[in-house]
């Protein structure tokens, strides 16, 4: 009798499972990276699995540095750590990833932390000699004492120091010397770097591939050394206002590898430096000249010899219809324009532009409000093979043109329609771009419900949406779109007020929606935001601002459900401190909005805060200010929470109709 039990449970503690190799259980455990909860299901499935998810996690994104002892130990091979989330991360905590992780750790994302220092980045570097990547973005009150123990990193390829503006060249020629397999160097907004820094750049890491010298006070004493570099492929040089014409005739020198150039915001630089290019840079593949010169003829005519080109940007730039037909005329087969925002574009030089580039991928024409049907009728005409096209604002456009789209542009897979005269018919014609995963129609306000079942019905790839203001719509369009796009990710439906309770239990069956904006929406319930967090589990970003009749009945379910919540704006709502203490619970939030929120007291609001441990940005009324203790906002700030006060009265809102014509009158 004891063998035969003996036998049922070694027979039931059999598992299939076990007769797998760890390769493939860690093949499946890759399928399972859309969710993040998902990995943590398998890994309390049984011991085995829970050991087996331990050994397969590479990539490790904790929410709270205190807690990264424990962490690291129950994850051993973690490889990539990226603690963007962490707001404070001290000294110690560096110690403890540097003996925890040792050799094994090859990336670490410091971006959004702070409260560091170059002794614990001396600690990250000298125990870590694997370290490749390292991205110290934001890290404003870092100095040269800091740069000079990244030095230490000897096998660093990629290095973000964006915004680091207290670290000078002395740093930077550190970094140099110490750091010689550098690939990728961002220095953007480093406002203490100049020629100096830049130039030892450019003298030591001679494998530079990618290099951001955006909004720098550099001049062309350093902009020859860095044109030299054999490998350069990416190079960013926004708004270095030092730079100008004859900075670029440096460019005969070489730069032959260089695939892709940003000149943004160089006032300085016209079509005599830009010459320089096409004897200089015969690999250039994209040209950046956004908020530059005048894009005239001449301009146009000193690119044309760009024989690998196949993405220009000029977004800003005035321009002149003899400039866009010169570039019609060039000689290259342009894949991606961009004319955001650009005054002076007409239906003349646009629609001959775009007849000539037939192969156009991505198209932004973005406020370009005086081109007509005439352009949307040769742009649909010509580049069928579109993928991406942006028109919003582009007012002069009659309603009937948008028909063409759908007729002719069958492998859209992005749409920006924004503020148009769009109608219903659009709609129905457009639902015929079934590839279609991004579809922007906010502040149509000639769509209705009936329009947008269409899109609804025929465009099952659809990820985001987006209705902002789009009065016209109803819960049976939104019914239509949640039953049609089971993958939807975003839904904006801000001011749209008569969507109510219904839409939102419709979209409460899209179990993969992340991001929900339903600000202005006053049909909006409690029970609506419950069918919410219970049947999207995933969602991240939830904007209920000015959505009254929601009040603690709508905030229990939700931090019950959303436990992947990090950003929610409870302004003008009718949440008490009931049910903002209620989200505590949740570990992911890190971002709270709370003005003009009656119900809540200042006690009320302290408990909230103390007991939101991951919060790193808060808005709050400045009424408060006065009448919360300032020892609190120091425990909090030491924690790692910013606050931003705002002392905004209390708006009524506008009829769409009247909003828009406001925002004319502003223009």
């Amino acid at each position: 009798m004891k063998k035969q039990k003996q036998q049922l449970v070694t027979e039931s503690s059999f598992s299939r499972f076990d007769l797998l190799c760890e390769e493939i259980v860690f093949a499946i455990l890759d399928f399972l990276e859309e969710n993040p909860l998902d990995k943590k299901s398998f890994s309390l499935v049984c011991r085995s699995f829970h050991a087996v998810e331990s050994r397969h996690r590479k990539l490790l994104k904790p929410l709270h540095s205190e807690h990264l002892t424990k962490v690291l130990h129950r994850y051993p091979s973690v490889s990539n750590l990226d603690l963007s989330l962490c707001p404070r991360v001290t000294d110690v905590s560096l110690s403890v990833i540097s003996v925890g992780c040792k050799e094994m750790l090859r990336s670490i994302n410091l971006s959004r932390s702070r409260f560091f220092s170059h002794v614990g980045l001396s600690d990250l570097a000298s125990n870590c000699r694997n370290l490749v990547e390292i991205d110290l973005s934001n890290a404003t009150e870092l100095k040269d004492l800091g740069a000079a123990a990244i030095a230490e990193a000897k096998n660093l390829e990629r290095l973000w120091l964006v915004r680091c503006k207290s670290i000078t060249d002395i740093g930077i020629g550190c970094i140099a010397v110490g750091c010689r397999k550098l690939r990728l160097l961002s220095l953007k907004w480093c406002l203490g770097v100049g020629d100096l820094g830049v130039g030892l750049i450019a003298i030591k890491c001679k494998d530079i591939r990618s290099l951001d010298l955006s909004h720098l006070p550099i001049t062309d004493k350093c902009l020859s050394q860095i044109l030299e570099l054999q490998h350069l492929e990416d190079l960013s040089l926004e708004g270095c206002f030092g730079i100008d014409d004859d900075s670029f005739a440096a460019l005969k020198l070489g730069c032959k590898s260089l695939e892709t150039l940003d000149m943004s915001s160089c006032q300085n630089v016209s079509h005599v430096g830009l010459s320089s290019l096409t004897t200089a840079a015969g690999c250039l593949r994209q040209l950046i000249l956004s908020y530059g010169s005048c894009v005239d003829l001449a301009l146009a005519d000193s690119l044309q010899k760009l024989y690998m080109l196949q993405s220009i940007k000029l977004d800003g730039c005035e321009v002149t219809c003899s400039g866009l037909k010169a570039i019609g005329n060039w000689c290259v087969s342009l894949r991606e324009l961009s004319l955001s925002k650009c005054v002076g574009v007409t239906d003349e030089g646009l629609s001959f532009l775009v007849t000539k580039h037939k192969e156009l991928r991505k198209l932004d024409v973005t406020c370009c409000r005086k081109i007509s049907h005439v352009s949307l009728a040769h742009i649909t005409n010509s580049c069928t093979s579109l993928i991406s096209l942006k028109m919003e604002s582009c007012s002069s456009i009659s309603a009937e043109a948008f028909v063409f789209i759908g007729q002719r542009c069958h492998f859209l897979e992005e749409l920006d329609l924004t503020d148009n005269e769009i109608d219903d018919e659009g709609l129905k014609s457009i639902s015929r771009c079934t590839k279609l995963s991004s579809l922007k129609l906010g502040i149509c306000l000639n769509i209705s419900g009936e329009g947008l079942i269409h899109i609804g019905v025929c465009l099952s790839k659809l990820k985001e949406i987006d209705l902002y203001r789009s009065a016209g719509i109803t819960d049976s369009s939104i019914w239509a779109i949640a039953r049609g796009c089971p993958g939807l990710e975003m839904i904006n439906i801000a001011y749209c007020k008569f969507i109510s309770d219904h839409s939102l239990m419709s979209l409460s069956t899209c179990s993969k929606l992340k991001i929900i904006e339903s600000r202005g929406c006053p049909l909006i319930t409690s029970l609506g935001l419950a069918a919410i967090a219970k049947g999207c589990r995933q969602i991240v970003k939830l904007d209920i601002k000015k959505c009254h009749n929601i009040d603690d009945a709508g905030m229990i379910p939700l931090a019950h459900f959303s436990q992947n919540l990090k950003q929610i704006n409870l302004s003008y709502t009718s949440v008490t401190e009931v049910g903002l203490l209620s989200l505590a619970s949740i570990s992911c939030l890190q971002s709270m909005t709370v003005l003009h929120v009656k119900g809540l007291t200042p006690g009320g609001v302290a408990a909230a805060l103390l007991t939101c441990s991951g919060l790193s940005k808060v808005k709050l009324h400045a009424s408060f200010k006065s009448v919360l203790p300032q020892l609190l906002f120091q425990h909090l700030e030491a924690r790692g929470c910013n606050f931003q006060w705002r002392d905004k009265t209390f708006q009524a809102e506008l009829d769409p109709m009247c909003w828009k014509l406001q925002l004319g009158d502003e223009d």
